[in-house]
């Protein structure tokens, strides 16, 4: 089994393609007004309309609903991201921070809510997970 995409469902799949296409810096894919994916190197993320929820099981999803989920992305600099989506008008939930498992991370929170983690590793340790 391979874990291949996350799908997050939104009352507004355009305003969310286009912070996820500022943050990551790639191209959505749109399938219909309804779906979109961004492909990275390792995973998709998927954005989809509430509208779409019906197709598996009404009301088994709900928009803005997230108190436990963090999507994150490993970019190569996080504090070069945090200046340059700084400079964007984003806020952040926390500054670079260098976390005890040897993460430096960056937390925001995409329109919806739902909370993002840019990261970089730093430690050895960190360094080391990666190359996995």
């Amino acid at each position: 089994m391979n874990f291949v995409s996350i799908r997050v469902i939104t009352g507004d799949v355009s305003r969310l393609v286009a912070f996820y296409e500022q943050v990551t810096g790639a191209a959505a894919t749109w399938a219909t007004p309804e779906f979109a994916e961004l492909r990275t190197e390792v995973c998709t993320l998927a954005l989809a309309s509430e509208r779409t929820v019906p197709l598996f099981a009404p009301g088994s999803a709900e928009p803005a609903a997230n108190r436990s989920v963090i999507t994150e992305f490993r970019v190569a600099d996080v504090d070069a991201e945090h200046q340059r989506l700084g400079s964007l008008g984003h806020e952040f939930v926390q500054p670079p921070t260098t976390m005890p498992w040897g993460n430096r991370s960056l937390l925001l929170r995409d329109p919806d809510g739902n909370l993002v983690n840019l990261f970089t590793p730093v430690s050895a340790e960190a360094l080391a997970r990666q190359d996995r």
